[in-house]
């Protein structure tokens, strides 16, 4: 009796899913191929379709070489650089509701940060470490791919985006750098900004428009918080999104194997 129970059960819930799995909802979400789609059979026509409409899996390629996925292989260095960026955001955008950009309030809202706000400290430096971290893996990614000779035809030009992403990365850790606005910032900016103004015929323009004026003041702060916090990062995304996109066009993580 039980038994039988049982199994009219389990007939009404495989004709339920069934009929979910038909509607024109359930397959307008899931594409062809998916492993959700009723009818769905291992093939390799079914785990191509797999890769290709995934968000995630979509970024590799369909096929890719058994020593490029080894962790030995890559130390995940890429994926790292990209992590820790994401945790510089979160961690960026707490720090912002902290903060005020003005050379009055910088240093005492970052002092008020690491004394008197809940996990400021803590936030403070997972963004400060992630910082230091995110330049020293984007270096060892590139020396990675470099020894191994990744920078090779067809991905001349994804080495190119990287070394602009390199570039972009250290210009990020500088500008957050002199966002507390103590000796420290004060001496940075100013060294900077002196090296920036012996660039060859329009150096000290370069040098007026970073310091927002002739001299070091609030809108010198103003001037590197907005690169810090809108446009270099908005720059890196772009970047960081042709890279990826590259790495999928030109077969995948490459080698000498």
């Amino acid at each position: 009796m039980a038994k039988t129970m049982q199994n009219k059960g389990s007939d009404k819930l495989n004709e339920l899913t069934d009929k979910v799995q038909s509607s024109q909802a359930w397959n307008s979400i899931f594409r062809p191929g998916s492993i959700f789609r009723k009818g769905y059979t291992d093939s390799p026509r079914n785990r191509s379709y797999v890769i290709m409409n995934s968000v995630l899996y979509h970024l590799h390629p369909v096929k890719v070489k058994r020593h490029a996925v080894k962790v030995s292989y890559t130390l995940c260095l890429g994926g790292l650089s990209f992590f820790l960026f994401i945790l510089l955001t979160v961690t960026g955008i707490f720090l912002m509701f902290f903060y005020r950009p003005t050379a009055a309030q910088a240093w005492n809202d970052i002092y008020h940060l690491q004394t008197s706000v809940t996990f400021g400290l803590l936030v403070r430096n997972m963004h400060r470490w992630a910082a230091h971290l995110m330049v020293l893996s984007v270096f060892l990614h590139m020396a990675r791919v470099f020894y191994h000779g990744a920078y090779k035809p067809p991905r001349e030009f994804n080495w190119v985006i990287g070394i602009v992403l390199l570039l972009l990365t250290l210009l990020l850790s500088f500008t957050g750098y002199l966002l507390p606005w103590d000796q420290l910032a004060l001496w940075a900016v100013t060294v900077g900004t002196n090296m920036m103004g012996y660039t060859p015929v329009f150096g000290n323009q370069v040098r007026f428009v970073l310091l927002g004026g002739s001299e070091i003041g609030t809108d010198t702060l103003l001037r590197w918080y907005v690169l810090h916090v809108l446009m270099l990062p908005f720059v890196i995304v772009i970047f960081m999104a042709i890279h990826f996109w590259r790495v999928r066009k030109d077969g995948g993580i490459s080698g000498p194997l």
